[in-house]
């Protein structure tokens, strides 16, 4: 994923070609253009424990507004535990899981749904996605899955579709939905598939 944002850098709008056309095939974000980029950003919540660290979060100029987008870099590796699995794991220190779930649910828009079989990580991004966009008074907020491994990344995806189907979208690849859920902006969701870098690649982004 540093590979491909790096390389972008020196394109006009600072975007990954696949990340741009799924952007762009979307009206409302059409045209956007990244203004910051910031690796392993971390977003608190209430509750305590570990923050939400993004692989990336951006912040994008959209026409006369900003959107706030999370990516998750995705190549095999799995979503972490479900809900149902980390609500049983002890936490060093002071962590108060039911308040923070109950936290992230609220800015998802799904308050007292059962999400016990939903892969936590996709919670967590997805919403430090809308509270960066309120933060930064952005009328977007995008959470979108960066995959380098399509085949690796099969159980992903299909977690992604349930978590997906919560938020009230049928998800596709190559797209961003709108969610369908009260959250403070509009939220869209998105998976994209990226190729590894090659040796060109890599070239321009060092």
């Amino acid at each position: 994923m540093a590979v491909s944002w790096e390389a972008a850098r020196r394109s006009e709008r600072g975007l990954p070609p696949e990340v741009q056309a799924v952007i762009d095939s979307t009206p409302e974000l059409s045209g956007s253009s990244l203004l910051i980029g910031l690796p392993e950003h971390q977003v608190e919540f209430e509750g305590g424990g570990h923050p939400s660290q993004n692989d990336l979060w951006a912040l994008l100029r959209t026409r006369d507004s900003f959107t706030s987008m999370t990516v998750e870099a995705k190549a095999g590796e799995k979503f972490d535990d479900i809900v149902a699995e980390w609500l049983k794991k002890k936490t060093p220190g002071r962590s108060n899981k039911p308040l923070r779930l109950e936290a992230l649910q609220r800015d998802l828009g799904i308050p007292g749904a059962d999400v016990s079989d939903i892969r936590y990580q996709l919670l967590h991004r997805t919403a430090s996605a809308l509270r960066e966009a309120r933060r930064f008074s952005a009328h977007y907020a995008v959470m979108l899955i960066q995959s380098f491994d399509e085949l690796a990344d099969e159980q992903s995806w299909s977690d992604f579709m349930h978590f997906s189907s919560i938020m009230g979208i049928d998800a596709a690849r190559g797209s961003l939905e709108l969610a369908r859920r009260e959250t403070a902006v509009p939220l869209y969701l998105g998976w994209v598939t990226s190729s590894t870098a090659t040796l060109e690649v890599l070239g321009a982004a060092v």
